[in-house]
């Protein structure tokens, strides 16, 4: 019974957030408020009432459209939200949390990747719509780094000078980062890129990262077959000038790679 509470209460916090990560993917890039402001329709741009803000109900109530304008919603966020949930309640499952005894480490860890997911959640999605890392959230990253750090110098036990010198690492980047877009008037792609590489192996593990590197190969390698086989003739083209949205495919295979090692660790 208590985990079947706990399943709820973690699809519940899933699809809020699910539906926070889309309102950030759209208003971060425009530099909008994403905590002050008031949501509204983006083809009308009225103000949505306390219903139109419940998750995957709204839009079944109202059937996919603005119940203002009638303008049709895409299905992707209805099914975006619904992922959510099923993401949070299989990171949860995954970490094997009690309630009888409660185990502070374990939901602190989970509060901390929860956190984390976010991050990675809202930087593939503004990496898929806009191609760039949003800088905005590699900021509140390194604020995440940090607790991660505190929590694992005092309840994990672990040594900080290791994290230290990545979160150096990061600091310095980012100042370089923001020098060469004075200079050049432009975002350093592989700056950022190496930036949420370190973020993530703060928060994962060398190890970890490796895979994901490994499976973001693997699942890149895979698409461009199926494109092949697809196009045929004109496949090439396709994919040689195509840009890959890199920093995508690292945030869905980290997160998938987290919460298959987390099943591993505690139930095998």
């Amino acid at each position: 019974m208590i985990a079947i509470v706990l399943t709820i209460i973690l699809f519940i916090i899933g699809i809020y957030f699910g539906s926070f990560f889309t309102l950030a993917t759209y208003r971060l890039p425009k530099k909008e408020n994403i905590t002050h402001k008031h949501s509204y329709c983006p083809s009308c741009n009225h103000k949505l009432g306390l219903f139109d803000l419940i998750p995957i109900f709204s839009y079944i109530f109202l059937k996919g459209k603005c119940r203002y304008c009638k303008n049709k919603i895409g299905i992707r966020y209805f099914l975006f939200e619904i992922l959510t949930g099923i993401v949070f309640v299989l990171f949860g499952l995954s970490l094997k949390i009690t309630i009888y005894p409660l185990d502070i480490q374990k939901i602190a860890y989970l509060v901390i990747g929860i956190l984390y997911f976010a991050s990675l959640f809202i930087i593939a999605g503004i990496n898929k719509e806009k191609d760039t890392i949003q800088k905005s959230v590699i900021y509140f990253g390194v604020f995440v780094s940090i607790i991660y750090i505190i929590y694992s110098c005092t309840l994990g036990s672990k040594n900080v000078y290791k994290y230290a010198i990545y979160l150096s690492f990061i600091i310095t980047l980012i100042i370089l980062d923001i020098v060469h877009l004075k200079k050049n008037l432009k975002n350093n792609e592989t700056i950022q890129l190496i930036i949420l590489i370190l973020y993530m192996i703060i928060i994962t593990g060398e190890r970890l990262m490796l895979l994901t590197l490994v499976f973001t190969t693997l699942i890149m390698g895979i698409e461009n077959i199926i494109k092949y086989f697809k196009y045929r003739k004109s496949s090439k083209v396709l994919i040689n000038k195509e840009k890959r949205p890199i920093p995508l495919y690292i945030c869905i295979s980290n997160i998938i790679l987290v919460i298959g090692m987390n099943f591993i660790q505690n139930y095998m």
